[in-house]
């Protein structure tokens, strides 16, 4: 592995997500929506300045699992727990909509045989129903809405609608693949979620523990990282759950603790000026336009937009079944259709399966990049024009709160001196 290309990369990486960054605030986009255009300026699509490798790829994979250990230290577990049955059939709603969507999309445009037509287009709408939960997370902490009802809602019912997914894509394999049974991935599923309950109260009590003999010390967040990692790779080598689920459990272990905060202020700082803005970059680093038709084109319309209004239909009108008032319910709609990790895992998975042919990778990523642009701005515009009462409180001890963070980097700067020689 070139060094000197690595160092090169990140260097213009992170100047231009910064700059595009910059940029979107300034024109009261979320941030998150410059770092993404940002990669589509340095990629192959345009300038062809950087080609994401697998350094690139290995980055972006720990910025996202940051990102959910972070979102998964803010939650509020009363909260998640009292939104944990509506979540749930958000989730269900949002799965099945665009599973429907999805193939009904691609049956029409009659590609495939007519005997692998219906089982590839049901794989299409696979890839349709997964959430992509970071960016969502991304542009609702900047927002100050991430611990709202409706945020933590939307969270829930993202990290659910991955799971989900995951069990529908093993499920679609199985019937290709005789070596995958979805019975194991069930089981497997069960007992991931069982073991992080029972070992998650023994690793709250031990950090609880920690917390309370050494405050603010250093030890603290390193702790609480391997414990991100760890949980991220076990979820996933051990169990076929996505890494950013056994990250953001990790974050929900310990976001009771006295140091929770100060956690994730730790976490967020490595998040904030590395790993975050290589891993929104490489959303747009993967958009390449060769070999590109106009049948692909028509059908990469079409299929943004049925992804994009089969969200807001299955989770939004879920939501307002479940009696959140309508507003609320499309907030919570639009907060579901951003597409990420989880549908390119999806797709390169069907791709090494046969389901899908690799004219359709570009489709793909196109959607993921509309859905990651849109998503955060049309949030801000449905908050600016109908705020949340409770979440404008949550939103001003925030701004408190980061007005002493200084006072609270220096009292743990000054422990730092005489933590662990």
């Amino acid at each position: 592995m070139d060094l000197m290309l690595i160092l090169r990369n990140l260097a213009i990486i992170l100047v231009a997500a910064k700059l595009c960054g910059l940029l979107a605030r300034k024109l009261k986009a979320p941030q998150v929506v410059g770092e993404i255009i940002a990669g589509l300026i340095i990629g192959p699509s345009l300038l062809n300045l950087v080609v994401k490798d697998d350094f690139i790829s290995g980055m972006a994979e720990i910025g996202v699992i940051l990102l959910m250990f972070s979102a998964g230290l803010g939650t509020d577990l009363k909260e998640l727990v009292k939104t944990g049955p509506v979540a749930l059939l958000i989730a269900l709603s949002g799965v099945a909509v665009p599973l429907v969507g999805g193939m009904l999309v691609y049956m029409g445009f009659g590609f495939g045989t007519p005997d692998t037509r219906l089982y590839e287009g049901i794989f299409m709408g696979t890839v349709l129903a997964a959430t992509s939960v970071s960016i969502t997370v991304q542009a609702l902490k900047e927002m100050g809405h991430l611990k709202g009802k409706v945020g933590t809602t939307i969270l829930s019912a993202a990290i659910l609608d991955d799971i989900i997914g995951i069990i529908l894509l093993t499920v679609v394999i199985g019937f290709k693949s005789p070596d995958v049974s979805p019975v194991d991935v069930c089981i497997k599923t069960i007992l991931f979620f069982v073991l992080a309950i029972v070992l998650g109260f023994a690793l709250y009590f031990l950090f609880k523990w920690i917390s309370k003999h050494w405050p603010h010390s250093r030890r603290i967040p390193i702790f609480g990282l391997v414990l991100c990692f760890a949980a991220a790779y076990c979820s996933e080598e051990f169990f076929g759950i996505a890494d950013i689920t056994g990250a953001y459990v990790a974050g929900i272990i310990l976001c009771n603790i006295n140091d929770a905060g100060y956690i994730e202020r730790k976490m967020d700082i490595s998040s904030y000026m590395i790993f975050g803005p290589i891993f929104f970059a490489s959303i747009g680093l993967q958009t390449s336009f060769d070999n590109f038709n106009m049948q692909i084109l028509w059908f990469s319309i079409a299929l943004v937009a049925v992804a994009l209004v089969t969200k807001i239909i299955g989770c939004g009108g879920m939501a307002k079944i479940c009696k959140f008032n309508m507003t609320d319910s499309l907030k919570i709609g639009v907060g579901m259709m951003n597409r990420g990790e989880v549908a390119l895992i999806v797709a390169q998975k069907g791709l090494d399966a046969g389901l899908m042919d690799a004219k359709f990778f570009t489709a793909v990523i196109i959607l993921i990049i509309v859905s990651s642009i849109l998503t955060p701005i049309l949030l801000k515009v449905l908050y600016a024009k109908w705020p949340d009462k409770k979440d404008s409180v949550i939103e001003n001890e925030r701004k408190l709160a980061q007005e002493g963070v200084g006072a609270t980097y220096n009292i743990s700067d000054n422990d730092f001196e005489h933590d662990e020689k």
